[in-house]
């Protein structure tokens, strides 16, 4: 049993701590009262505010609030204030008008541990040393030339995937061959990033070490991400943390401490190499004439956000619109006729035949639509008082902008829940980009915007230039989404696949 001091100390602390949560409202009430904030749901609580409001997937429940608040409407979230924007108009204007005004990142307990103490791109607040980092990223790390140096990595990584699935087939004969395509996915994106930032494969024809490394590391981003969010109430209620309440903390910076260990191994790996071929190699170079700047948490920073970023969101995408082209046959049918007519069936669709295959490019615009790799545009804060939409917007806001709600509003999109990728026939005209936004807007824009759209039509276009799809049953696939960062199928995609004859040669080729 713990000892009777342990309890009241914890009793006191959470008295105390209430005490001063109420007095904090009180001061908070009477300054805001001659604001006009925008509208809030009613019911909200003592201590908590909106806190139970906010059920999974948060996307949805933020869109039915707003269908009864309006596009922009307020949550008190513990000591917290959150404004959510939903429209077109609205998100517009938080990443055009009042941009550099939200450009801070709110502190919450996963990005102060993940996050190195909010010095890594994501979670650092706007000033030089993110403007920096930035720089870094879109001239460097994500820039045209960098990203066609590793252009043979993410065309070989295909063809493992392309080889994986073959010999799957094979082994049935090579008739149609059941496969889950979510863990194939994962280990393409996987190693597509691992080597771009570290020369490193996790998956293939290397030892289960390696493997199971991988997994361990994913295991450990999932696990973070479960402790983060409105799950974390201590982020709202101070007095929460302070105790630390469900142990988050403690669980966090475990969690943390085995990351950084990864992270920490991948840079003293690349020390020994004294070459310039990968994101490591780079940042290493730029560590030695600038020390202060690109400390090795900077850089340990820079490779976890490109890790997580790069991986997740390709993976999911990918799934996501196979999962609609298997339920939708002549759209399928008509994206392989293309590939047909534009690249033949000789050689696989590389990355430069992206331009020449616009149905191609509407599917994969569509599923963005559909199911964007961030429903929710990773959380920004205010830095100074300002108006949203006529209403007050104090100082240390939390603004969330769902993009997922803009993407499925009937009155921006015809037939909204409906799979239709020819609605991006002749493009979005520049009026219209803040309707579809999977990467996100304005400054805070993710960099990789560019490899992410890459990896994804190129995988795709391979897919279906190489197999035959059909679904498991006569029922069409489920679309029921997950929880997590990049709103993942909440089941893994199980489907028929076959070896198209038309790339017979290529196959052969292949396992020559």
């Amino acid at each position: 049993m713990e000892p009777k001091w342990l309890y009241f100390f914890s009793l006191s602390s959470v008295l105390i701590g209430m005490m001063v949560y109420k007095l904090f409202s009180i001061s908070h009430t009477r300054a805001t009262k001659s604001l006009k904030l925008p509208p809030s749901p009613p019911g909200a609580r003592l201590f908590f505010g909106h806190l139970h409001l906010l059920e999974n997937p948060l996307h949805r429940t933020l869109d039915k609030l707003s269908q009864k608040h309006g596009p922009i409407f307020s949550l008190r979230l513990g000591s917290r204030l959150a404004v959510v924007a939903s429209s077109p108009s609205a998100i517009e204007e938080c990443f055009t008008k009042n941009d550099a005004n939200f450009a801070n990142r709110p502190h919450m307990t996963l990005h102060r541990h993940m996050g190195y103490n909010y010095t890594a791109l994501v979670s650092a607040n706007y000033g030089d040393h993110w403007r920096n980092l930035r720089r870094l990223c879109s001239a460097e790390i994500f820039s045209p030339g960098r990203l066609n140096m590793y252009r043979s990595i993410r065309e070989g990584e295909i063809k493992n995937l392309l080889s994986g699935l073959y010999k799957k087939c094979t082994s049935k004969g090579g008739s149609f061959a059941k496969v889950e395509l979510r863990w194939k996915l994962c280990e393409l994106t996987f190693n597509n990033i691992t080597r771009m930032v570290a020369g490193k494969s996790y998956y293939g024809e290397i030892g289960v070490e390696d493997r199971e490394e991988a997994k361990n590391f994913q295991q450990l981003i999932s696990a973070a991400f479960k402790l983060s969010g409105a799950a974390n109430a201590g982020d709202y209620l101070p007095f929460l943390r302070w105790i630390d309440y469900a142990g988050i903390e403690k669980n966090m910076s475990l969690i943390t401490k085995k990351l950084d260990t990864f992270l920490q191994g991948l840079i003293n790996e690349r020390r020994q190499y004294k070459s310039n071929d990968t994101m490591i190699d780079h940042l290493l170079s730029l560590q030695q004439s600038n020390p202060k700047s690109y400390t090795n948490d900077i850089i340990k920073g820079l490779v976890l956000n490109t890790l997580i970023g790069g991986t997740n969101t390709s993976e999911t995408t990918i799934e996501w619109a196979m999962s609609l082209l298997v339920n939708h046959p002549e759209v399928l049918k008509k994206a392989r006729d293309e590939i047909g007519a534009h690249v033949g069936f000789e050689r696989l669709v590389k990355e430069e035949d992206l331009s020449k295959l616009p149905y191609l490019k509407c599917i994969v615009s569509e599923t963005f639509r559909m199911f964007p790799p961030l429903p929710l545009v990773l959380p920004h804060e205010s830095s100074q008082d300002c108006t949203l939409g006529g209403y007050n917007v104090p100082r240390g806001t939390i603004i969330l902008a769902n993009a997922w709600a803009v993407h499925r509003d009937p009155k921006v999109w015809d037939e909204p829940n409906c799979f239709k990728p020819e609605r991006f026939e002749g493009g979005l005209i520049e009026t219209e980009a803040q309707k579809i936004l999977p990467f996100g807007m304005g400054r805070r824009v993710c960099p990789g915007a560019g490899l992410g759209q890459s990896v994804v039509g190129s995988a795709l276009g391979c897919l279906i230039q190489c197999f035959e799809w059909e679904r498991v049953t006569a029922e069409k696939v489920d679309l029921v989404e997950g929880t997590g960062l990049a709103m993942p199928r909440a089941n893994p995609l199980v489907v028929m696949c076959k070896p198209r004859q038309v790339m017979d040669k290529f196959f052969k080729n292949l396992m020559m």
